[in-house]
């Protein structure tokens, strides 16, 4: 996940907790409201209908109750009109005329027609001849003293559309600051995380290799901008650290090699010269030192130059291995041993240079301390391919199996010469396409080192 999903997701988080926290309530109170200005407009049509309706409408009862119909359609629901003991005079339904309704079951009624304090009432409540909720309106008729009452029923579905409407203009008023609050949101994830994916993307080329990646100048938050002045400092730092390095390695490559080529040489000339052989035996000793000083110098320049050069191709490590093999014949008879190469083939992705480096660090190690019949072994598992060199000597502890690939590590009871680096250079050199190497004993006696690769992908460009 992004860090501006993550900023969106948060500030999403938050803007809908507010708007929930804010518009419930909200809803709540503008619903009982909307209910109340509801009611209180039916009353007041109510009042206002018992206004027109005075005694002399009683003298006349037909007209009374052609009235009576009359208000039922502009007040949209059931007016009925009582005289002053509750007796129905007119029903615009015309089944409750003659009957009365000043009862416990109507209370609205009852305070309507009460002589002490008539009053005008609207309340919603369950009907049960109808078996509905009914919004129900009652007022006094007063002319010269109390003369009757006033009486309106009418469906809630008014008073719940009301509330419905209500709600529904609070629900788009809050779709529509949480949409506004989330383009807002992505505008500032943007902002904010566009330069950590700049940083990010920059960190990758400059772990690639790429030291002359630069984030240079971003604008933002004062922190982010801090944090791209940092990068860059430490970038041009390690870069000079390269560059020194590469200078360093250059030279020591040229002031450790020329006095040893030099001795070499000489050590040649004085062995040829001589007629001694005891003379030419330690001349020839002194060569092979320095041979061996010449190969440790070499080894301690390769991992200096721990820089990733060069780029991988799809490798055969059957036919790596049998070029390894060719390769390291005549040093295997000189050290009366036998190299061949076995297996089934298996392709990888690594640069081959790389690879041949770590396989002649294999080969070099089997025959300097385990010589005799020396096999390199490749074959593909579920993990990927791998290339194995396998001796028939006397093995490695299992204590020191998972430390001679460590920098100058010896093992206890190794023969004098050796620098302790050629593991650790080809475990370094797998690392570096992300294989690994790994130590163990192999069956019926030995060692076995293995040099694992990841499965091969199309061949990087």
């Amino acid at each position: 996940m992004t860090v501006r999903t993550r900023l969106v997701l948060a500030f999403a988080y938050i803007l809908v907790t507010i708007i929930v926290a804010l518009s419930v309530p909200l809803a709540i109170n503008l619903g009982r409201r909307a209910e109340a200005e509801y009611k209180n407009q039916v009353l007041i049509n109510v009042l206002t209908t018992a206004a027109k309706i005075g005694r002399e409408s009683f003298a006349n009862l037909r007209q009374l109750r052609a009235t009576t119909d009359e208000f039922s359609r502009q007040l949209g629901g059931r007016v009925v009109v009582t005289d002053a003991r509750g007796i129905v005079l007119a029903d615009s339904d015309g089944t409750a005329i003659g009957t009365q309704f000043n009862s416990g079951k109507r209370p609205e009624i009852a305070a309507a027609l009460d002589p002490r304090n008539a009053t005008a009432t609207s309340e919603i409540r369950h009907s049960a001849d109808t078996d509905s909720d009914l919004l129900v309106t009652a007022a006094p008729i007063l002319d010269e003293g109390l003369a009757g009452s006033i009486r309106l029923t009418s469906d809630v579905k008014d008073v719940a559309d009301a509330v419905r409407r209500t709600t529904i203009g609070i629900a788009i008023i809050g779709i529509a600051g949480l949409v506004a609050g989330l383009l807002i949101a992505f505008g500032m994830a943007g902002s904010l995380a566009q330069p950590l994916q700049r940083l990010a993307t920059t960190a990758r080329r400059l772990g690639g290799g790429d030291l002359a990646a630069r984030a240079g100048h971003m604008r933002g938050a004062r922190e982010i901008e801090d944090l791209a002045g940092s990068f860059d400092d430490m970038a041009d730092r390690l870069e000079r650290a390269s560059n020194a390095q590469g200078e360093f390695v250059a030279n020591a490559s040229h002031q450790l090699r020329t006095p040893l080529t030099g001795m070499k040489l000489r050590l040649e000339s004085a062995s040829d010269a001589t007629e001694d052989p005891d003379v030419r035996h330690q001349l020839r000793a002194a060569e092979r030192e320095v041979d061996r000083m010449a190969e440790t110098v070499d080894r301690m320049l390769v991992t200096a130059r721990h820089v990733e050069q060069g780029r991988p191709v799809r490798v055969d490590l059957a036919d790596a291995a049998q070029a390894t093999v060719e390769r390291w014949q005549a040093r295997a008879q000189g050290a009366d041993s036998t190299l061949r190469a076995t297996g089934a083939r298996a392709a990888a992705d690594v640069n081959p240079a790389d690879l041949d480096q770590i396989l002649d660090n294999l080969v070099d190690n089997a025959l300097a301390y385990a010589p005799g019949a020396i096999e390199i072994e490749t074959a593909t598992d579920d993990a990927g391919p791998w290339i194995a060199v396998r001796d028939h000597g006397p093995g490695i502890p299992d204590n020191d199996q998972a430390r001679v690939i460590e920098r100058f590590f010896r093992g206890r009871g190794s023969p004098p010469g050796g620098s302790g680096l050629g593991l650790a250079i080809a475990r370094e050199v797998a690392e570096r396409w992300d294989g690994s190497l790994t130590v163990a004993s192999a069956d019926g006696g030995g060692t076995r080192v293995a040099a694992h690769f990841p499965a091969a992908e199309n061949v990087r460009s």
